[in-house]
């Protein structure tokens, strides 16, 4: 057969039929073209057109750009701390990333005590034989801060690149007693003392050095007068003081460390405040490392070194009495240089939550005083705290021991003693035997803010003592939120020597008892503002002796003690 064939007529209508369909994709890829060519030639234009802009500048990011309408937008006032205030750091004072704070604080304190006081060279009353004399005492302590703080950088998302900080005190103190040479030496002075001190509590300056990380693990510098306590509670060193110290973290902050080297200054006695650069003749050193999560997650461990080199020098506080070398046993001018090594940890094992340290000190004091000799020193000291929250209320036990030395005269100084410690266990403020400077005969049984029967002269102006007769604190407390705004705290302590031998040294005594007494306390924090620009702390505390006391204070009279203090900070 033949093959069909196309005619002229049916071809050009093929080619027609193929013609329309390819037009549309034809169409559009010519369209797509042309699009490109003129988008190139726009961006061409821009790019050699300067009046063409990408993007706006703002020449100031934290007052130029309005939040939107939907958002709280308080306008704010100098006086204001909690909207946008240029003097609390919500916006730069100068450029974009520095920034200027302004912090004022007012501590009133006052504070009601019956305390055993030596009668001294003259008693008040006529024919009063007692070495103790009336022990009732009432104390007021005031004291303005105002830090100033500069610092520069973009703080939201790493370390500041530098801050200068500057805290000055005005401190206000007064303390009525009832027997004469106890506010100061001369007796012609009286019974009574008011005295004021101006100092600097912070003034330092920070560098970052450098970022170890893209996630902003960092080094710092800080050089000046600065606060540092070296653990969680504050058992070996806590004090505002100059130094340099060296500081950061590694390993997305899960390591944290801190060496720091203060060459000591003096501190004013009454207000307890550093002198105007006087040198203390001590030099400490501290290094810490905290590990975060390393037992359990929520518990930090810390490992520390501390190292205290106290020069022999002599030294008169500001009320005429001799703290170095202290007056006890054979006085004289002495070094003591010793070692802190320590295991601290805090945080929760589950709901349980747990404080504890373990501190094991080693040196020599050239010559000490009690023992009469020169001693090497070896001495331990061991913190527990566990407590559980139920709701608004939390229960707490803990122990505190501080070994003592049962042989003040074998050459081993064998009491624990601290740096300057400031303790917050054990109820802290609201304990008796922890908030009051208890005496005696030119030394302190217990200074204020210490749980250390140390036997030195004074806790920031005396030396360190390690013949002494150490301590084993029992402690339980109870903490309620009674309201959002009220805090109770109840707190009872058990006291007992860890040894005597040190104490019946001292006083001349025999066969002394190792009791000391139940420590009861009970106080309240109230926050009216629901924040910390007005707290008010109130509480009262006593002592109810058993024969350790009885022997050493020929009474066994409770004693009590009453304090309250208003704080306001702006």
């Amino acid at each position: 057969m033949t093959a069909p064939r196309l005619s002229l007529h049916a071809l050009r209508a093929l080619a027609a039929v193929c013609l329309v369909a390819a037009l549309p994709g034809a169409a559009l890829r010519a369209q797509q073209r042309a699009d490109s060519t003129s988008a190139s030639a726009a961006d061409s234009a821009r790019s050699v057109d300067p009046n063409v802009k990408h993007f706006e500048p703002v020449p100031d990011r934290w007052r130029s750009i309005v939040p939107p309408p939907y958002e709280l937008n308080v306008e704010g006032r100098w006086y204001d701390p909690y909207n946008q205030n240029i003097l609390k750091g919500d916006y730069p004072i100068a450029g974009q990333n520095t920034f200027f704070v302004l912090a004022a604080t007012l501590d009133n304190a006052g504070q009601f005590a019956d305390l055993p006081t030596p009668s001294g060279t003259s008693t008040r009353e006529a024919l009063s034989d007692p070495f103790f004399g009336e022990g009732r005492r009432f104390g007021m302590n005031n004291t303005l801060k105002l830090t100033l703080e500069l610092y520069h950088g973009d703080v939201a998302y790493r370390p500041r690149d530098w801050e200068v900080k500057v805290t000055g005190v005005m401190n206000f103190n007064y303390v009525a007693l009832n027997e004469f040479n106890n506010v100061h030496i001369n007796v012609r002075k009286g019974d009574t003392r008011a005295d004021r001190h101006f100092a600097f509590e912070e003034l330092s300056f920070e560098k970052h050095l450098a970022d170890l990380s893209d996630r902003y693990d960092f080094i710092s510098l800080r050089a000046g007068i600065q606060r540092f306590s070296s653990d969680f509670r504050g058992f070996i060193f806590s004090d505002y003081n100059l130094g340099a110290r060296l500081f950061g973290n590694a390993d997305d902050n899960k390591y944290q460390y801190n060496v720091i080297v203060l060459p000591m200054l003096e501190k004013e006695t009454n207000s307890e405040l550093n002198t105007v650069f006087d040198d203390r003749q001590q030099t400490v050193g501290i290094a810490n490392l905290y590990l975060h999560d390393l037992l359990a997650l929520g518990h930090t461990t810390q490992f520390s070194v501390h190292y205290s080199n106290d020069r022999a020098s002599e030294h008169f506080d500001e009320n005429g009495v001799p703290v170095r070398p202290a007056l006890l046993g054979n006085s004289r001018p002495h070094e003591i240089a010793v070692w802190y090594a320590g295991w601290a940890g805090d945080g929760h094992f589950g709901a349980l939550n747990i404080t504890h340290a373990v501190y094991y000190a080693f040196g020599s004091d050239d010559f000490n005083s009690l023992a009469g000799r020169a001693v090497d020193i070896g001495a331990q000291m061991a913190a527990l705290e566990l407590s559980v929250d139920e709701d608004w209320m939390r229960f707490r036990v803990s122990a505190f021991y501080a070994s003592g030395d049962g042989a003040p005269d074998d050459g081993t100084g064998a009491g624990f003693d601290a740096i300057i410690d400031a303790p917050f266990f054990a109820g802290g403020a609201f304990s008796f035997w922890n908030s009051q400077g208890i005496g005696l005969q030119g030394v302190g049984l217990v200074h204020r803010a210490s749980l250390l029967p140390s036997l030195r002269s004074n806790k920031f102006e005396g030396q360190a003592n390690f013949v002494n007769p150490g301590i084993l604190i029992l402690n339980a407390g109870y903490d309620a939120e009674i309201a959002p705004t009220l805090k109770g705290v109840l707190n009872a302590n058990f006291l007992r020597f860890a040894e005597v031998a040190p104490l019946e040294t001292f006083l001349h005594q025999n066969s002394l008892h190792r009791n000391i007494g139940i420590d009861c306390g009970l106080g309240f924090v109230y926050r009216p503002f629901l924040n910390n620009n007005a707290i008010v702390t109130a509480g009262a505390s006593a002592l109810l002796p058993l024969d350790g006391w009885t022997d050493i204070y020929e009474s066994s009279s409770p004693r009590f003690a009453m304090f309250a203090s208003l704080i306001l900070t702006y």
